[in-house]
Protein backbone atom coordinates (compact mmCIF):
# COMPACT_ATOMS: atom_id res chain seq x y z
CA UNK A 1 0.00 0.00 0.00
CA UNK A 2 1.46 3.80 -0.71
CA UNK A 3 2.96 5.79 2.00
CA UNK A 4 0.77 8.97 2.12
CA UNK A 5 2.41 12.20 3.22
CA UNK A 6 0.24 12.09 6.28
CA UNK A 7 1.73 8.25 7.42
CA UNK A 8 5.02 9.50 6.74
CA UNK A 9 4.63 12.57 9.08
CA UNK A 10 3.40 10.51 11.53
CA UNK A 11 5.98 7.77 11.25
CA UNK A 12 8.64 10.44 11.64
CA UNK A 13 7.01 12.41 14.50
CA UNK A 14 6.74 8.69 16.48
CA UNK A 15 10.44 7.70 15.95
CA UNK A 16 11.79 11.47 17.03
CA UNK A 17 9.40 13.76 17.92
CA UNK A 18 11.08 14.32 21.21
CA UNK A 19 14.48 14.48 20.59
CA UNK A 20 13.27 16.95 17.86
CA UNK A 21 11.61 18.99 19.46
CA UNK A 22 14.08 19.06 22.08
CA UNK A 23 16.84 20.25 19.77
CA UNK A 24 13.92 22.79 18.32
CA UNK A 25 14.12 24.57 15.09
CA UNK A 26 16.70 26.36 14.62
CA UNK A 27 19.49 23.64 15.32
CA UNK A 28 16.73 21.06 13.51
CA UNK A 29 16.92 23.65 10.15
CA UNK A 30 20.83 23.28 10.26
CA UNK A 31 20.33 19.76 10.21
CA UNK A 32 18.09 20.18 7.14
CA UNK A 33 20.07 22.21 5.73
CA UNK A 34 23.28 19.90 5.36
CA UNK A 35 21.07 17.09 4.33
CA UNK A 36 19.64 19.71 1.28
CA UNK A 37 23.61 19.82 0.72
CA UNK A 38 23.99 16.23 0.61
CA UNK A 39 20.95 16.44 -1.65
CA UNK A 40 22.92 18.60 -4.01
CA UNK A 41 25.90 17.01 -4.08
CA UNK A 42 24.32 13.63 -4.86
CA UNK A 43 22.23 15.62 -7.80
CA UNK A 44 25.98 16.90 -9.15
CA UNK A 45 27.39 13.05 -8.65
CA UNK A 46 24.41 11.75 -10.83
CA UNK A 47 24.11 14.19 -13.80
CA UNK A 48 27.66 14.63 -14.16
CA UNK A 49 27.24 13.18 -17.70
CA UNK A 50 25.47 16.48 -18.81
CA UNK A 51 29.20 18.16 -18.44
CA UNK A 52 31.11 15.26 -20.48
CA UNK A 53 31.84 13.35 -16.95
CA UNK A 54 30.66 9.82 -17.00
CA UNK A 55 27.20 8.24 -15.99
CA UNK A 56 26.36 7.66 -12.36
CA UNK A 57 27.43 4.11 -10.63
CA UNK A 58 25.24 1.93 -8.74
CA UNK A 59 26.39 3.79 -5.66
CA UNK A 60 25.59 6.98 -6.80
CA UNK A 61 22.22 6.50 -7.88
CA UNK A 62 21.36 4.61 -4.34
CA UNK A 63 23.11 7.86 -2.34
CA UNK A 64 20.94 9.90 -4.73
CA UNK A 65 17.71 8.11 -3.51
CA UNK A 66 18.53 8.12 0.36
CA UNK A 67 19.88 11.87 0.37
CA UNK A 68 15.87 12.32 -1.37
CA UNK A 69 14.50 10.23 1.49
CA UNK A 70 16.78 12.21 4.28
CA UNK A 71 15.21 15.70 2.70
CA UNK A 72 11.68 14.62 3.28
CA UNK A 73 12.45 13.24 6.86
CA UNK A 74 14.04 16.13 7.97
CA UNK A 75 11.28 18.19 6.38
CA UNK A 76 8.76 16.42 8.05
CA UNK A 77 10.39 16.83 11.11
CA UNK A 78 10.83 20.67 10.83
CA UNK A 79 6.72 20.55 10.47
CA UNK A 80 5.96 18.38 13.02
CA UNK A 81 8.20 20.76 16.06
CA UNK A 82 6.46 23.56 14.12
CA UNK A 83 2.75 22.36 14.12
CA UNK A 84 2.40 22.34 10.38
CA UNK A 85 0.33 19.34 8.89
CA UNK A 86 2.09 18.62 5.52
CA UNK A 87 -1.03 17.03 4.01
CA UNK A 88 -3.10 19.78 4.51
CA UNK A 89 -0.36 22.24 3.31
CA UNK A 90 -0.07 20.86 0.63
CA UNK A 91 -3.85 21.45 -0.53
CA UNK A 92 -2.07 24.37 -2.39
CA UNK A 93 -1.24 22.25 -4.81
CA UNK A 94 -3.55 19.92 -4.83
CA UNK A 95 -7.02 22.13 -5.14
CA UNK A 96 -7.91 23.86 -8.08
CA UNK A 97 -7.29 27.18 -8.68
CA UNK A 98 -4.98 27.79 -5.71
CA UNK A 99 -1.37 27.80 -7.72
CA UNK A 100 -1.10 29.01 -10.95
CA UNK A 101 1.15 29.87 -13.45
CA UNK A 102 4.93 28.20 -13.73
CA UNK A 103 8.35 29.85 -12.14
CA UNK A 104 10.38 30.93 -14.74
Amino acid sequence: MPLTIAAFQALIRGKYFATDSARGTHATFLLFAEEFGELATALYNCNKQVHGGSPPTEGERANLEEEFADVLAWLATLANINGVDLEKALTKYTVDGRVEGVKE
